[in-house]
C-alpha cells in the first residue's frame, strides 16, 4: 500500500502547515494525506488554511483525506444559530473575523460551507482508523456516536480496548507522540507553542515543525 501520512490540528497556524508539507517526503496525487480535523480557530490564520485544505482536496482527490473535527462541527452549528458562545469561546472568532468584509459583515462563501459539511467523521484501510478525537471503547465503530468521534479524551486514550486496528487520532494536546498498541496521538499542541506534527505510516515516523510565525 501507498505510505499514508496524516497531521494532527492545524489550528489556523498557516507557517507550520506550509512548511510540513515542504518538508515531508509525501508524493502528492499517489500517497495518502490524512488530515485530522480543526483547520481553523485560535490560530492567526484559519481562513487561508481551510482554503488550503479545500485546494489540496480539489487537486489530489481521493489520496488527500480531510477529516472534521469538532471546530469545524461547531461552526456549522454556529451558522445555523446553536453553541454560539461555545464556538466564540473556542477561538472561533478569529475564524470569524477573517470571513468579515470591509463593510463589517459577516459571510461565509457558499462553497466553504458545503465543504465544512461534507467532510467525513472518520476514515479507515485494513490497518488502521483515523479519527479527529477517538473512539468510545466497547462500541464497534459503525456504532459510534459524533459527539464521541468529535470531543472524546481521556475515556478513548486510556483504555486499553482493541478495535481490530490501530488508532490515529488528534484532538488531545500532548508534548510528544502518544503512542500505545492500538492508538497514536498527534496533537503535539501547535497553537499553543508546541510543533505540528506528520505522521508517516506503515513505519511509524513522524517530521515535526514548530509553530513559527513569518514576520
Amino acid at each position: 500500500m501507498d505510505n499514508i501520512y496524516a497531521i494532527g490540528d492545524i489550528h489556523g497556524c498557516l507557517y507550520a502547515f506550509e512548511e510540513l508539507l515542504a518538508k515531508i517526503p509525501i508524493r502528492l496525487g499517489e500517497d495518502y494525506l490524512v488530515l485530522l480535523g480543526d483547520y481553523i480557530d485560535r490560530g492567526p490564520d484559519p481562513r487561508r488554511v481551510l482554503e488550503m485544505v479545500m485546494e489540496l482536496k480539489e487537486s489530489y482527490g481521493d489520496k488527500v483525506i480531510a477529516l472534521m473535527g469538532n471546530h469545524e462541527w461547531m461552526l456549522l452549528r454556529y451558522l445555523e444559530g446553536d453553541w454560539r458562545e461555545a464556538y466564540l469561546a473556542n477561538g472561533g472568532d478569529i475564524t470569524l473575523a477573517q470571513f468579515t468584509n470591509d463593510e463589517g459583515k459577516f459571510e461565509i462563501p457558499p462553497e466553504y460551507v458545503d465543504f465544512l459539511a461534507s467532510l467525513p467523521l472518520y476514515w479507515e484501510t485494513e490497518r488502521y482508523i483515523f479519527v479527529h478525537a477517538g473512539l468510545k471503547p466497547g462500541r464497534p465503530l459503525d456504532k459510534q456516536r459524533l459527539e464521541d468521534l468529535l470531543f472524546i479524551r481521556e475515556e478513548f486514550i486510556y483504555s486499553d480496548y482493541d478495535w481490530g486496528k490501530r488508532v490515529v487520532f488528534a484532538h488531545t494536546p500532548f508534548r510528544q507522540p502518544f503512542l500505545a498498541p492500538n492508538k497514536i496521538g498527534i496533537d503535539t499542541g501547535c497553537v499553543y507553542g508546541g510543533e505540528l506534527t506528520a505522521l508517516v505510516l506503515p513505519e511509524i515516523d513522524f517530521y515535526f515543525q514548530p509553530c513559527q510565525r513569518r514576520r
